[in-house]
């Protein structure tokens, strides 16, 4: 074997060691979600009374955690191809489909879907009398 064919050889299996080891966990997916309903969180409607978001952004900001883990964590199948893998959650009437590699989250459908009906149902909380 030459050695322009055992460097590649070398690099490629860097390469794919590399990339198995980026691959993201289920914990990191967790955190993507809990960013992703955040930003819905964060982005309501502005007709909701400022005490009412405030107390809305009060209650997310300390139960995220506890709401992620209970609710999204057993509504998500991870699909581990070693170097990649595929989310699939099901929340609030979406699928929501994410493809991790590399470290990186990529949404492939349903996060925005899904913020807005949370959006919405936040929206609706803050109406309730």
């Amino acid at each position: 074997m030459g050695l322009v064919r055992l460097s590649t050889v070398v690099v490629v299996l860097a390469g794919a060691v590399a990339l198995v080891l980026s691959n993201p966990t289920i914990d990191d997916y967790l955190l993507f979600v809990e960013t992703e309903l955040g930003r819905a969180i964060n982005q309501m409607d502005q007709s909701i009374p400022t005490r009412e978001q405030q107390f809305i952004r009060e209650v997310f900001r300390t139960q995220s955690k506890k709401l992620v883990q209970s609710i999204v964590r057993p509504s998500t199948i991870r699909r581990n191809w070693g170097f990649l893998s595929r989310f699939e959650t099901q929340v609030a009437n979406t699928t929501i489909v994410v493809l991790g590699i590399s470290g990186q989250l990529i949404p492939l459908s349903g996060v925005e879907e899904a913020r807005m009906r949370i959006g919405q149902k936040v929206f609706n909380l803050g109406h309730d009398n």
